[in-house]
């Protein structure tokens, strides 16, 4: 064995872990510093701690929460989009549609419905307002996501 090339060993070399246990070892280090040991480690202690030196676990838990922010809020634009309250303006129907609506006092989508389960025939009565545009109307209710009475759906010529 060659002289001078091997570190020096230490027999009675002492570890300290974190949690405040020590105990000694034989080790080419006189002192020894660790985070866990087998007095803290959840393995040996049956106890669910989670250990996190590097910031993981709270990495996942603001993208976890980022996600349900993201669902909550596609959800609530969903729910935004069919919503008896959205304004008439919003359908993309035609200029002389939407004025006739205004004009007979028909601004948002709820009032359309509930003009519409009156019929056909109560949505035509609307002073400029004819069979195209009601034709319209009801394309555009449809592709929105809204639910047509039964009324509306009955084609008089």
């Amino acid at each position: 064995m060659k002289e001078a090339i091997h570190p020096k060993y230490y027999p009675n070399a002492t570890v300290i872990c974190a949690c405040g246990n020590t105990w000694t070892t034989g080790s080419t280090v006189e002192t020894i510093r660790t985070d866990i040991c087998s007095q803290c480690h959840p393995f040996y202690t049956g106890e669910q701690r989670i250990v996190d030196t590097e910031g993981q676990v709270d990495r996942f838990y603001k993208k976890l929460q980022a996600r349900q922010q993201y669902v909550e809020d596609l959800a609530a634009k969903e729910a935004e989009k069919t919503s008896p309250d959205r304004l008439v303006a919003d359908l993309d129907l035609s200029k002389r549609a939407v004025d006739a609506l205004a004009k007979a006092g028909i601004t948002n989508v709820g009032e359309v419905l509930a003009k519409l389960e009156l019929g056909e025939s109560a949505v035509l009565a609307i002073d400029g307002f004819g069979r195209k545009s009601l034709a319209d109307l009801k394309k555009r209710l449809r592709q929105n996501g809204y639910e047509l009475p039964e009324a509306a759906q009955e084609v008089t010529v």
